[in-house]
């Protein structure tokens, strides 16, 4: 089924016959309102979105239409201005900073296009950060960096650090340490931005797989290609979904 939905305040794609899924991330009239200096910038304009569990979300705008500040929203790395964003039944624009930061630490992965690793570390120090921050036993934190390394194909470049890895390697670092604390919502931003169009198409082959195991995926892409990966294409103006294609899951 293939919908097109135009207008400022739009849902998600409709259930399909016999449907019932469950909504993981719901914006309700959400705005995100910057001050510079005696300007008000308004990143998203009163924003209506529904993203069920298991879908594979891009979205796409021209620069200034809103997406960038979009993804920082729905990760919790900023926090509405009005409006409402719930995440999985609870209601998160009015938690505190400590409560943001747990959520991002147990129920979102993030993968950035600048990759995000940390020069010094190796990869599986690198995949084993957000285990280290959970707590968790470090002799379980190496088998987890193990396990990861050797899911996204990198098992013998454990102990190697990024500097010594190609661009796709050092994105399926940060895909791993994006799984670490095992998310269901993965957060994707221009993930193969600063790749060729051959190792990029690897990534997303790896996205699609983790899709299809069930994460949520929401990605910022400007790549009509890339974006072709996603089922469901949120197109973005003026801080507004303008529409919403695809499929829906």
């Amino acid at each position: 089924m293939t919908t097109t939905t135009t207008g400022p305040h739009v849902t998600g794609p409709p259930l399909p016959s016999g449907g019932g899924r469950e909504v993981v991330i719901q914006l309700d009239d959400v705005h995100k309102t910057y001050v510079m200096g005696e300007q008000q910038v308004h990143a998203l304009a009163g924003v209506d979105l529904s993203i069920y569990r298991g879908q594979f979300v891009a979205i796409m705008g021209p620069s200034g239409s809103g997406k960038s500040t979009m993804l920082n929203v729905l990760g919790c790395l900023d926090r509405p201005t009005l409006g409402r964003y719930d995440l999985a039944g609870d209601d998160v624009s009015m938690l505190s900073d400590e409560q943001l930061s747990d959520i991002r630490l147990r129920r979102i992965g993030f993968i950035f296009q600048s990759f995000n690793l940390i020069a010094q570390l190796t990869v599986r120090e690198n995949i084993e950060m957000p285990l280290y921050y959970l707590g968790l036993d470090p002799h379980e934190s190496i088998g987890r960096a193990r396990e990861l390394a050797e899911m996204v194909g990198l098992a013998d470049r454990l102990e190697h650090r990024p500097s010594e890895l190609s661009g796709g390697q050092q994105q399926r670092v940060a895909i791993a340490r994006s799984l670490a604390n095992d998310p269901q919502i993965l957060l994707a931003d221009e993930p193969t931005g600063n790749l060729d169009s051959a190792t990029g198409e690897q990534i997303m082959a790896l996205l699609d797989r983790l899709n299809a195991e069930g994460r949520t995926i929401i990605m910022v892409t400007h790549e009509a290609d890339i974006a072709a990966h996603a089922h469901t294409q949120v197109h973005m103006r003026d801080g507004l979904v303008d529409r919403i294609e695809g499929v829906g899951r």
